[in-house]
This record gives structure tokens, sequence and C-alpha cells, in this order.
């Protein structure tokens, strides 16, 4: 058993050293958009002593929730301006924005970084995301539908692949899996490079019995995200995968 299980698990990491990793830089390649505005930026927030005494780390989570595919959101040190925090700053302009603090101000930085105005949709469409994350841990999954299924139908600019992610989830735990998979593929479709919605993909074709799909699913998702090997969640899906890959035991 031993040797069956390490075996198949090779096999995953052979699948995403080679076959997957050439395809992985494809669709990575394809993320963002081409039009100019679309260009690759970075939000860095301050997330030093003073700056995180003053809610930095709320914005922090504020602005990766809202962030679109072609916008990163890291945390960094002590921008100089202490005192006049939470201190943003966005690249590759260094551009410096003081005294964001509120979720209206970081919002706005957000929307003037990707060139729109959605008149408050990423906050609003954020706010019914977190209540769907607080219905998914009470298992109450047809109401997480629900406020998933109004989140997106407001299209923000930014964390809609975040929303079709976690509908994906949703609807395969009530059983939708047609539905399930046309979320993941959504998700994907907005952001090509996105692992968690390659594992979303992964576990649907693990319910459609289509484990070769899983497998590689799962191995894009490595693939553009290594750490992942080390999540109990992702090692609890390749073991299931182990066993369903597995030749049949004679004995």
């Amino acid at each position: 058993m031993v040797a069956t299980a390490s075996t198949s698990s090779a096999h995953l990491l052979l699948l995403s050293s080679n076959v997957t990793r050439k395809r992985a830089n494809r669709i990575a390649a394809k993320a963002s958009p081409s039009s100019s505005s679309s260009e690759k930026n970075e939000i860095r927030v301050c997330t030093n002593r003073t700056c995180r005494k003053q809610g930095s780390l709320d914005i922090l989570q504020l602005l990766s929730g809202i962030a679109p595919p072609f916008v990163t959101v890291n945390s960094c040190g002590c921008l100089g301006l202490c005192g006049s925090g939470p201190n943003i700053v966005i690249l590759p302009e260094s551009v410096f924005v003081r005294h964001c603090g509120t979720p209206r101000k970081a919002a706005d930085v957000m929307s003037a970084v990707c060139g729109v105005d959605d008149e408050g949709k990423c906050l609003e469409a954020l706010a019914l995301r977190k209540r769907a994350e607080d219905d998914m841990g009470r298992a109450d999954f047809p109401q997480a539908y629900t406020l998933l299924s109004q989140a997106a139908e407001l299209k923000p600019f930014g964390g809609l692949h975040i929303i079709y992610k976690q509908r994906s989830a949703v609807r395969l735990a009530i059983g939708d899996i047609s539905g399930a998979l046309e979320d993941a593929k959504e998700a994907l479709a907005l952001s090509t490079d996105y692992p968690e919605a390659y594992i979303c993909k992964g576990d649907v074709y693990m319910a459609m019995n289509q484990f070769n799909a899983a497998e590689e699913s799962y191995a894009i998702a490595l693939d553009l995200d290594p750490s992942i090997r080390r999540s109990k969640s992702f090692k609890a899906r390749i073991a299931k995968l182990q066993e369903k890959l597995a030749p049949a035991n004679p004995g």
C-alpha cells in the first residue's frame, strides 16, 4: 500500500513538473488583459507598528478582497510616513497614499488604480461574500449560494473571480455538479492563473469520477502555487485521488 501511494504521488508530481508546467505557463501568460489600463499593478500596505495600530491589517484584507486579477496586494514594512497612516504605496508608479483608513477610501484607491468607478459595488459584493463565508462555515449552503449569486449579479470590477470560485464550492456542496464546474470555469476565465479555482475544478472532476482530469487540475494548481503542497486540505485531496488512481488490491 505504501509503495502504491508513493507511486501515485510521484505520478502527480511528475505531471506537475512536466506536462502541466507548459500548460500553466501558457495560461499564466493570458492572465492579464491586453489593454494598457490592465497592466500588472501592486499595492503595498504598511503593516508596521504604527500603521497596524491605525487599522492597516483591515485595509490589507479589504484591498485583497476587492482586487481584480491584474492587481496584487501585499503587506510591507514602514513607508516612512509614520503618524499619517494607514499608509500604502501603488507600484510601479510609486504613488503614496496616506490616511487610507476607511473601506470607502480603500475602495476609491482601488478604483483609481483600475481606472473605473463601480459606485461602491465592490464593497457591497465583498460584504455579501463575507456573509456567505459565515454561512458556509455553518454549512448553510443554500443561503450562501443566494448571497454569492447576489454578489455576482453586481458584477464588481474586482473580486468577481473569488465569488465564482466560492460559489463553485457551494454548488458542489449542494449537489449541483454541472453548476459547480461552470462557476469554476468562470473563475478561471476571469483569472487564468488562480490556483484555488483549479482546486475547485479538480474537486468537481473528483465528484464526476473524472480522476485524470482532477489530477491535471490539482497539478496545475500546485505548479502555480507550490506552497499548497504543505496544506492539509490539499494533502487530503491528493490522498483521496491516490486511492482512486491506485489499482485494485488483488488481496
